[in-house]
């Protein structure tokens, strides 16, 4: 913490001292937050339970269901300080970057100690009509937030990744341009055999590919993209190396507008085998060569959306809401219900319980206090999942039941 202390103060004097000259210019940024949240039911959460998913199945154990049970913590390790650099020109390239980082890792569960995590980290480069971003930043599909302040922001019912890429942006028009994105894995990876990991893309040795087109018109933006990736959920077989593959592809719809005050935004998403993109997705073997042992592989399709609401002309006050919905397809074909002697499926691999789930909701209205740079928020979220028994196309199909989780959350917020 000393350490950090010092880097932050160094970085605070760099950006008061160049930040008023001509030429290159660091930009500080960052917060001090607080959640105080409470959960009435055992939910699947990040560190901390701050970052949301979902409540947990009924689990009975005699006559009780040991998952109804509420919790309540507050924290302050979402805190997050970032550098923004700009100003370098060069032959008529202008160069730049970001730095940001925040204290969201190192716990396991809700105890041990925050750590300094790297959330940004990339050089931007532009010329004419072209910019490039190289380094790690938010995935294309996922770059576009709802308006509340809740961690999760809007996932799982739509994209949420940060991840290492190589990003063109090509200005057609002064409305029209394309992105394009070359994407690798890191923190928010595939599921498969070895449980979530980025090694079925490193082994696959190709990255994932995106093209986006994007329409500017005035406060209006609308976005159209999707993306294919190509892993390999296992590196050796009975025979030797494995060449069975999994290749998948995503699209997604993304649109924003201003009318006065009230601000809209809405994402819509249909994926196969989301999990990379921190959906809800997953996959299966269906086929078996038993002569070479080579898998066939088949994905789970999800659609999923959410839509925000903001209002900005009550002074202080900043009323917003968040509506989300997720339904889940299964495969297109039966795959292997094969167990373990411990239970576990042996050919299929989903995450955060998809292939036991019909669909999921959540309603979240919120209210944010303005006081200078302080700010306060209230929020109640209500998240609803029908569960039930899953089928040979690994998604919910008989004994369906719906499970519900009511959170209640508090931020106290200091923006530098």
């Amino acid at each position: 913490m000393k350490r950090f202390a010092i880097a932050a103060a160094a970085l605070l004097a760099l950006s008061l001292s160049l930040g008023a000259q001509d030429g290159p210019k660091f930009k500080l940024y960052g917060f001090v937050r607080n959640y105080f949240t409470y959960d009435s039911r055992v939910s699947s959460a990040g560190t901390e339970d701050f970052y949301y998913w979902m409540p947990k199945d009924v689990k009975m154990v005699g006559e009780e269901d040991v998952n109804n049970v509420s919790s309540f913590r507050f924290a302050a390790l979402t805190s997050r300080l970032g550098l923004d650099i700009s100003g370098y020109d060069v032959k008529d390239y202008k160069i730049g970057g970001k730095f940001e980082a925040d204290f969201y890792s190192g716990l396991t569960g809700n105890t041990g100690t925050a750590q300094f995590r790297l959330r940004q980290a990339f050089i931007t480069v532009g010329k004419d009509n072209r910019s490039w971003k190289i380094g790690q930043a938010w995935h294309p599909m996922g770059a576009d937030l709802p308006d509340i302040f809740s961690l999760e922001s809007g996932a799982p019912f739509g994209p949420f990744s940060r991840t290492p890429l190589v990003q063109m942006d090509w200005k057609l028009t002064d409305a029209l341009s394309l992105t394009t994105a070359a994407l690798w894995q890191m923190q928010f990876c595939s599921t498969g055999p070895e449980g979530v990991s980025a090694n079925y893309i490193k082994y696959g040795c190709t990255p994932e590919l995106y093209l986006g087109l994007n329409i500017k018109n005035g406060s209006s933006v609308l976005k159209f993209g999707g993306d294919v990736l190509s892993i390999k959920p296992r590196q050796v077989n009975a025979t030797g190396f494995a060449k069975d593959r999994l290749t998948t592809w995503s699209v997604f719809m993304y649109g924003a507008s201003s009318i006065g005050k009230l601000n809209l935004k809405s994402k819509l998403t249909y994926a196969n085998d989301g999990s990379h993109l921190n959906m809800l997705g997953g996959y299966g073997v269906y086929a078996i060569d038993d002569t070479y042992d080579n898998w066939e592989y088949i994905s789970t399709r999800t659609a999923a959306g959410w839509a925000t609401l903001q209002y900005k002309g009550f002074g202080n006050w900043v009323p917003q809401m968040l509506i989300g919905y997720t339904k889940l397809f299964g495969t297109g074909v039966d795959v292997f219900n094969d167990k373990t002697d411990a239970g576990a499926y042996k050919y299929r691999w989903v995450k955060n319980s998809a292939d036991v789930i019909d669909y999921m909701f959540r309603i979240q209205p919120e209210i944010v206090y303005n006081l200078g740079k302080l700010q306060f928020g209230l929020e109640y979220m209500l998240t609803g999942v029908n569960y039930g028994k899953t089928s040979a196309r690994m998604v919910a199909a008989t004994d369906l039941h719906l499970v519900m989780n009511h959170r209640v959350q508090i931020m106290v917020k200091l923006n530098l």
